[in-house]
């Protein structure tokens, strides 16, 4: 349902214009090793709506990227025939594992938890990262066992994910686009429409089995004896339970798939979360109640991106030797298995997906 574009511009592209980091960039001179020329600037990320692919081309075709190509399978033809490009296609899986990867072992405070409004990065170890749950949310949901760089396993999922969100929330209330359903949600009381413990119990907790009277007994549950319509009830509140049943989902099942291989650490990623705290709030406090604290909930702060990252790492295709993400003077290498070469990279800074991360390319 969504585009996503990763892409690399040079400083003397005027990708920004920035004297500072460019004389800091060029401090760095060439790759020590073998002398390979070192080229400055930017990675990007971008996102477009796949009902707007003409503004994603039309994009694409101003920045000049269709000279360097991307990949997917639908839209192949259409960007045949509008840029005179073709594809390369890579594994979605697998593009997925190496983004993440690059990013929890890359980017500085790549990586946080978020619970009851507090967000709290994590120090993730690079030499400590693997085996980890990758929980990506797109329209549907995929869990992959990562047990290291190339090393993954597609472990269970759900289709009850972004599409389902949109796609009910479509029908129920109106909205047009996701985003502006979303928004709808902040102004919701879900307790209108969900059927909870205290609704049962006359207003009390379920002490003996560790149930509060404001746990969700059952989602859209009060629709069923209320003398209500579709129109009596308020848009906002629909999409609040409904934000709230699918998140909860998620992060049950994925707390399960987690205890299934003993795993104590869950990424969760894609676009629907889009750093929206209800959202992050409703897994983290799903993760913590199936697993009685034992586990953790973890979001990236690139989430959507991912895949797109990954298809950009494939090295082998790509005119490129190696990828340093800029945070002078300090940098750590990190292997990575899909070239065997070396990337150097670490970041401070903050970033919600849609901004760019300073970053130095080694030419062939």
């Amino acid at each position: 349902s969504l585009i996503k574009l990763v892409y690399f511009c040079r400083y003397d592209d005027s990708c920004r214009d920035d004297d500072e980091l460019r004389s800091q960039n060029e401090s760095l001179g060439s790759n020590s090793d073998n002398s390979r020329p070192v080229l400055g600037g930017k990675l990007h990320f971008a996102k477009f709506e796949t009902s707007k692919i003409n503004d994603c081309l039309e994009f694409i075709h101003s920045m000049k990227l269709h000279l360097g190509g991307g990949g997917a399978y639908k839209f192949a033809d259409l960007f045949k025939e509008k840029l005179r490009v073709s594809l390369d296609k890579e594994d979605e899986m697998e593009c997925l594992v190496t983004g993440a990867n690059f990013l929890l072992k890359a980017v500085h405070q790549e990586a946080f938890t978020y619970l009851d409004g507090q967000k709290e990065f994590a120090q993730i170890d690079p030499n400590d990262l693997y085996p980890y749950l990758l929980v990506n949310i797109g329209s549907g949901v995929s869990m992959i066992k990562v047990d290291g760089d190339g090393k993954f396993e597609r472990v269970s999922g759900t289709s009850l994910g972004g599409g389902t969100f949109w796609g009910l929330g479509r029908l129920l209330t109106k909205c047009k686009n996701f985003d502006e359903l979303l928004e709808l949600s902040h102004q919701g009381n879900n307790r209108v429409i969900d059927m909870l413990v205290g609704d049962i119990y006359g207003g009390t907790d379920y002490a003996k089995i560790g149930l509060s009277a404001t746990t969700i007994a059952s989602s859209f549950g009060k629709a069923i004896s209320d003398n209500k319509e579709l129109v009596d009830y308020k848009p906002e509140d629909i999409s609040r339970s409904l934000l709230r049943m699918i998140s909860n989902n998620i992060g049950q099942i994925s707390y399960l798939n987690a205890l299934r291989f003993g795993l104590k650490r869950i990424f969760f990623a894609g676009f629907f979360i889009r750093g929206h705290a209800y959202t992050m709030d409703t897994i983290s406090v799903a993760v913590n109640f199936w697993s009685k604290g034992e586990a953790e909930a973890m979001f990236l702060r690139h989430e959507g991106f991912l895949g797109a990252l990954g298809a950009f790492m494939s090295y082998e295709k790509q005119c490129l030797d190696g990828l340093t993400v800029n945070k002078i003077p300090q940098r750590f290498p990190i292997s990575v298995s899909s070239a065997g070469n070396k990337i150097y990279c670490s970041m401070n800074g903050k970033s919600n997906g849609n901004e760019s991360i300073e970053c130095t390319v080694y030419g062939t």
